[in-house]
């Protein structure tokens, strides 16, 4: 019987307008949510390195120069037993908090472990990251290596992760045999490589014995290569250098300058023309309606961090905003009604399409 049931669409006007969460990071500009893998030879140090990770994040900690986003984490040892991640411990910290657990066993993919992370993020509710190790402890025994069930195994763990909002980290092996791209050392088809959000590569680097290249890429990162040094004294991964010197984002000189606008203004209801010319007038530029609203959509967020919130509509073939500047010092000046308006997104959509809407 043939399935009628439509396609769930959004034109791209509106997707422009929408007020979508960004991605969240469990390790800024590294580690996002979604499925990710580090991959590396055997006894390289993969096991020391997500150790690390797991309790550096749990307490909150900054991994390298990174900011981290704190929370619980869960650590599947598959390959280790309890005495073998008690001595690690005791290597790499003097605290380890209450909030980072581990498990030496689990069930596969296809007998279950999607709902055994469920059931302990359900338990844990600030989950914020997993590491499975290694990812062929939990793969399904039979012996098809297409690329297709590869993808399928993958895909399964990123809905997974997509679900629960969390980062999933699976740790990995590289083949035996060498090759100038990278992605193409991981062991298996290159559907693992194509189904994961963001892979990592520890390579041994040519430099020292003990460093390592670590290459990242993915969907929601930008490539970087880190130079990394294995101290031997505390068992811990070390930042030597990294091929992307990472400044804080700083806004554009037009937004500053909206936000000083919008200081002054307090509230605008208008045509997206007519708030340009004002926009202009004020700070005597010359930019375009289409290009203030663009830069608006891409910095929503860093705006509302500075108190100026923002609607889009259509009417009679013409485009409207609102902008509220908002100071919280202010808020009680406010209704609920203004305030409703003013943080909602566009006014023909009610909420980021990934969460579910709450009646009006």
């Amino acid at each position: 019987m043939r399935n009628n049931k439509k396609l769930a669409v959004v034109d791209g006007e509106t997707l422009m307008d929408m007020r979508i969460k960004p991605i969240s990071f469990c390790i800024d500009s590294l580690l996002p949510q979604g499925v990710s893998m580090l991959c590396g030879a055997p006894k390289i140090g993969k096991s020391w390195l997500v150790l690390d990770w797991c309790v550096r994040i749990a307490k909150g900690e900054e991994v390298w120069n990174f900011k981290t986003t704190k929370g619980t984490t869960l650590y599947l040892c598959l390959e280790d037993n309890l005495s073998r991640i008690q001595q690690r411990l005791n290597e790499i910290t003097d605290e380890v908090p209450n909030n980072v657990f581990f498990a030496t066993s689990s069930c596969s993919l296809p007998d279950g472990l999607a709902e055994q992370i469920e059931s302990f993020v359900a338990e844990h509710k600030d989950t914020v990251l997993v590491v499975i190790d290694t990812f062929q402890m939990i793969r399904s025994k039979n012996k098809d290596t297409t690329y297709a069930n590869d993808y399928q195994e993958i895909e399964e763990l990123k809905r997974l992760a997509d679900k629960l909002k969390i980062s999933l980290l699976l740790v990995h092996h590289l083949r035996k045999q060498g090759d100038n791209d990278p992605l193409n050392k991981i062991s298996g088809t290159t559907g693992i490589s194509g189904a994961v959000d963001t892979t990592f590569i520890l390579d041994k680097s040519k430099r020292s014995q003990n460093n390592a290249t670590m290459i990242c890429t993915g969907r929601d990162i930008e490539y970087r290569e880190l130079e990394l040094n294995f101290s031997k004294d505390n068992h811990m991964w070390n930042l030597v250098s990294d091929s992307v010197e990472s400044p804080e984002i700083l806004l554009p000189d037009e937004m500053i300058q909206l936000i000083e606008f919008m200081k002054k203004v307090k509230i605008f209801k208008g045509t997206n023309t007519e708030f340009a010319e004002e926009f202009n007038s004020f700070c005597c530029k010359e930019i375009s309606a289409k290009a203030l609203k663009q830069m608006m959509n891409k910095w929503r967020y860093e705006l509302e961090s500075n108190n100026i919130y923002f609607s889009s509509y259509r009417s009679n073939g013409k485009r409207f905003v609102n902008v509220h500047y908002m100071p919280d010092s202010d808020s009680s000046a406010l209704n609920d009604g203004n305030i409703i308006s003013a943080k909602t997104c566009v006014s023909f959509v009610t909420c980021d399409p990934d969460e579910p809407c709450q009646p009006m």
